[in-house]
């Protein structure tokens, strides 16, 4: 049965969950959420998840939303991405959880207010601050990536594709890969790996498309 991703190509959280099944050679197939014309707050969306968020996963009788828990998923059902043991699997629900909370929520508002609003409206001050809250994420992150590979253990899991998910757009948010040499070197490594695509590749909807 094919998987079922309620996404659209500007969101890094449902990409975080699209590269985890493009990564992991599960079937899956790509639903588009016209986000930016509502359709995620409607009743019909909400029937699917009541948050009115995306992305959302639909595998048979089950349906999750949260790209880690989906990423947790798609880990667990593909034997892929997850790690090679119980503390791996801890460490990788460390950096996901870290994310979540230091990384990819900065990020996901910033790059919404520098480029997604009017620019009459985009607060100077609210976005200054958040990029200062991202360099010292970023400073984790490259820290962490001197000496090593991948985030957790000896080959690429779902807490690379967590880290990495926002940070392979084009629109600025005040992330220059120039500025940290390892993060982009692990970058380069995730997109030589054998199925990687860029989001606006890997799922439908761009500002391409309503250009």
């Amino acid at each position: 049965m094919t998987v079922k991703l309620y996404c659209f190509g500007e969101s890094g959280n449902a990409y975080k969950a699209a590269l985890a099944l493009e990564l992991s050679g599960l079937e899956w197939a790509p639903v588009y959420v016209d986000f930016f014309g509502g359709e995620a707050r409607g009743p019909e969306y909400r029937k699917i998840n009541p948050m009115g968020e995306v992305p959302v996963m639909v595998d048979g009788d089950v349906t999750l939303s949260q790209s880690g828990v989906i990423q947790d998923y798609v880990s667990s059902k593909s034997g892929k991405l997850g790690g090679k043991s119980a503390a791996e699997r801890r460490e990788i629900l460390r950096w996901q959880f870290w994310d979540n909370h230091k990384m990819s929520s900065q990020i996901g508002t910033t790059r919404f207010l520098m480029n997604f609003i009017p620019e009459d409206k985009r607060p100077a001050e609210v976005i200054a601050f958040n990029q200062g809250r991202l360099k010292a994420a970023y400073k984790v992150l490259e820290a962490e990536l001197a000496d090593k590979d991948w985030l957790v253990g000896n080959d690429v899991t779902i807490a690379d594709l967590s880290c990495c998910g926002y940070l392979f757009y084009p629109e600025p948010f005040g992330f220059d890969r120039a500025d940290w040499p390892n993060i982009s070197a692990w970058l380069d490594r995730i997109s030589a790996l054998p199925g990687w695509k860029h989001p606006y590749d890997l799922m439908p909807g761009s500002p391409a498309d309503r250009a």
